[in-house]
């Protein structure tokens, strides 16, 4: 269905959505909440897509990547897929799978933008409901220039560049909120473990998202 007919037909109005995101984008804070040289509990989620409903799988690790905590939710989609919209989509059952931790992350990554998206990334809107840190891990950028490692916004730096493993493509790591680019770069390095390419918590959170899957048939 064309973006036209998508909008129309849910009824979305996409200048008031545009004017909140750039509202909410002004509340970010783009420094370090915490010393995140003793953060030791590391959260990441996985959404997967199942039909017409959306799974949300997130897992909390140790610096050992022990599982300390999981949850997920499962529910219907209520909102289209619609460019730059990603959060109204798939925030709600993000924001309920977290609730239902009993051990709350020092910080959060999320396979998703953050500061470098256009108005508001997924990474940001989630952290500002839940109040925590969170990075995103994007694979791709949009509207953004690369120069160096560095990935600027209007010639303003909103990430890095992250190759962990040589001949595999680029992570594009933005913080998200609460959370600073180069503390965002630095805890996504000390979280790679090889083989995986991956920072190890969302390796942990996919591999739990293909569980819950099966669980669910």
């Amino acid at each position: 269905m064309e973006r036209e007919e998508l909008i129309k037909k849910y009824n979305i109005d996409i200048d008031k959505l545009e004017k909140e995101q750039l509202k909410l984008a002004k509340e970010l804070e783009i420094k370090d909440k915490i010393d995140f040289s003793l953060a030791d509990k590391f959260g990441a989620i996985k959404n997967s897509f199942i039909q017409n409903k959306l799974l949300c799988c997130i897992i909390v690790c140790n610096k050992d990547y022990e599982i300390i905590d999981r949850a997920y939710s499962f529910g219907k989609i209520r909102f289209p897929y619609l460019a730059g919209f990603r959060a109204y989509r798939e925030l709600p059952l993000m924001i309920e799978a977290f609730e239902k931790l009993n051990e709350k992350p020092d910080v959060i990554l999320v396979p998703a933008q953050g500061i470098m998206h256009q108005r508001l990334g997924l990474a940001s809107h989630f952290s500002l409901s839940v109040g925590t840190p969170v990075i995103g891990v994007a694979n791709s950028i949009i509207d953004c220039k690369i120069k160096g490692e560095d990935i600027l916004k209007k010639e303003k730096k909103v990430g890095k560049i992250l190759v962990s493993k040589q001949g595999s493509n680029p992570m594009y790591i933005s913080p998200g909120n609460l959370i600073t680019i180069k503390t965002s770069e630095e805890i996504c390095k000390n979280l790679i473990n090889p083989p995986h390419k991956k920072p190890e918590p969302l390796h942990l959170a996919a591999k739990y998202t293909r569980e819950v899957e099966k669980e669910l048939g």
